[in-house]
């Protein structure tokens, strides 16, 4: 566990930078893309040109002998969920930040970005098992909770299983939400349980991985360990880079398989690159598609 003093630290300068980005770049691409979960009735006005017709009220067109039309608005609150992978895998980074590092910043991005727009937020971490849940709620402090949960995780479980999670948030909030699934997805058998949530809520695959966990250098012998299992070998780095590079791209395969199957959304992360690029990409990409629709 990191020094209390060290932690505190560490989540107010997430906050200042969350925020800045947030102001800057991402609360109008946040609210542009996701919807709230239905429609409000605001108010009967004369037709004009170029409304839409299917909008038009019959009752009050007979009532006064000329169209006019209902006008709604889109009911803009929203339930965030983040399913937060905290098993030891996420203990990893090659670069200057871990995967669990990058989790919090990704998450902190995201959940002030709801909390500007009104949104309640809520977590669910796990590893093999759920390990905490926080209601979602609105305001900073839970999502300060939430920050916290990810740096500073005392989990009991060591391997990863998404379908535990994915499970438990479909019984746990029946409600529509959108689920942002964070993890590096070093897992198997989940593709069943992600078709399913995505299905009932609005799921967006955030996948975090780290340049040597795809490509292995070749330095001679070399002790490996498995994060979870804490299982350790010797190995001939230079005889077996390119089976370790060939397994890894198979696995990613195999993932962007899984994400196209269930139609998720997906923002692919490194720990060696920043996480704005991509997520601005992501944005933007899905307000395109939601305009061509």
């Amino acid at each position: 566990m990191l020094d209390k003093d060290i932690l505190k630290k560490q989540i107010h300068q997430l906050e200042i930078k969350s925020n800045k980005l947030v102001n800057e770049i991402f609360a109008g691409q946040y609210q542009s893309v996701f919807k709230g979960q239905g429609i409000e009735f605001v108010e009967v006005r004369e037709y004009q040109v170029g409304d839409d017709f299917r909008s038009i009220d019959h009752n009050a067109t007979a009532r006064y002998g000329k169209p006019y039309i209902k006008l709604f608005s889109q009911e803009r609150e929203l339930t965030v969920i983040f399913l937060i992978d905290i098993s030891l895998s996420q203990n990893f980074g090659s670069a200057d930040k871990l995967k669990s590092e990058v989790a919090a910043e990704v998450t902190a991005l995201l959940a002030f970005s709801s909390l500007k727009n009104n949104d309640r937020v809520g977590m669910l971490s796990f590893t093999d098992k759920v390990e905490k849940i926080i209601t979602p709620k609105k305001g900073k402090n839970t999502i300060l909770r939430i920050i916290n949960e990810i740096l500073d995780s005392n989990s009991s479980g060591i391997k990863t299983s998404i379908s535990t999670a994915l499970k438990a948030i479909n019984e746990i909030w029946r409600r529509k939400a959108v689920v942002f699934l964070i993890s590096d997805f070093q897992d198997e058998n989940y593709e069943k349980d992600l078709i399913i949530t995505a299905k009932k809520h609005d799921l967006v695959c955030i996948k975090i991985e780290d340049n040597r966990e795809k490509d292995l250098p070749k330095v001679g012998l070399i002790e490996m360990q498995d994060p979870e299992t804490k299982e350790t070998m010797i190995v001939d780095s230079s005889s077996v880079a390119e089976l370790f590079k060939q397994k890894s791209k198979a696995l990613n395969e195999k993932t962007d398989r899984i994400f196209k199957n269930a139609k998720v959304g997906i923002i692919n992360l490194n720990t060696n690159e920043s996480y704005v690029k991509p997520l601005i990409r992501f944005f933007k990409e899905r307000e395109h598609r939601a305009g061509l629709r």
